[in-house]
């Protein structure tokens, strides 16, 4: 570990009848006492590994827990696990009171954002505000989610049988070498299982009606490409979340952090309670 790294420990909860596997930045110290917790919730095919920089970043500024969603990472994964959105909330909420937060925060990137909206709707002790980054606006009777499932299947195979960052060129082939080799090593834990039905509940699950029962402040951040979130999909949110906040990181697609780390982390403003450094201007 660096000298600068806000790395903690990685640990394991037993919470809503599973184990919760999560990575731990930041903790208590400092300016971070007066502040929130930060629980970072990823996308579908996303492990908290894969999402470790951005941790480190918030780990600056927030004591932060990112998570590996039920089937991703370390987390429990079985055949007869129940991997629907309502349960991966249930996940969340119960997460959260197995460490004791009394208040936090909570930030979702993509699938995450549904689960935090779908969280949020039980309106939990403890919660104080959601970030949706860049959640799919897919439902019943609404347009389809841009991306395709093969191309998580298949690059889950890949990655099953082992594979590198050239091997995941194919599937990502903006990121970096840095990028694509983690992706490479971390995204054989994700189970097909949970990502088919993640996939198929982007479908069927209407988080829409969900919105209006949201009773804290909520930060929408879009992508200036990848056609997951349009200006009328932002507009028909804030009629549904009245005390909605939006911000916009043009240059960058639905992996936001990936495309433009520091137009990510600008995009927060102090939302959470204080600003994220700029990646020049980071310290502890």
């Amino acid at each position: 570990m660096s000298r600068t790294s806000t790395f903690l420990y990685g640990g394991n909860v037993h919470a809503n009848g599973i184990r919760q596997h999560y990575l731990r930045y930041g903790g208590t110290s400092g300016a971070r006492t007066s502040r929130e917790p930060v629980i970072i919730v990823p996308g579908i095919t996303s492990p908290a590994a894969t999402w470790g920089f951005v941790g480190e970043r918030f780990g600056t500024t927030f004591d932060t827990y990112v998570l590996d969603v039920r089937g991703r990472g370390l987390s429990s994964a079985s055949d007869t696990l129940d991997y629907s959105l309502d349960a991966q909330a249930a996940d969340l909420v119960a997460f959260a009171r197995a460490l004791g937060l009394a208040r936090y925060s909570v930030v979702g990137h993509s699938m995450g954002g549904r689960i935090g909206a779908r969280a949020a709707r039980t309106q939990p002790a403890g919660l104080v505000r959601l970030v949706m980054v860049d959640p799919p606006v897919s439902g019943p009777g609404r347009r389809p989610y841009p991306s395709q499932l093969p191309w998580y299947i298949d690059s889950m195979a890949l990655a099953r049988e082992g594979t590198d960052a050239k091997g995941m060129l194919a599937f990502c082939p903006t990121w970096t070498d840095e990028q694509r080799q983690l992706r490479a090593e971390w995204l054989h834990t994700c189970d097909e299982r949970a990502i088919r039905a993640s996939f198929e509940g982007f479908h069927t699950d209407d988080v829409h009606v969900d919105l209006p029962h949201v009773a804290v402040p909520v930060l929408l951040m879009t992508a200036g490409r990848g056609d997951v979130v349009r200006p009328e999909d932002i507009e028909e949110i804030r009629t549904l979340v009245p005390q909605l906040v939006h911000s916009h990181v043009s240059d960058a697609g639905h992996m936001i952090p990936w495309d433009d780390e520091d137009g990510f982390y600008h995009a927060f403003g102090d939302f959470l309670g204080a600003p994220l450094p700029a990646l020049a201007a980071r310290q502890l």
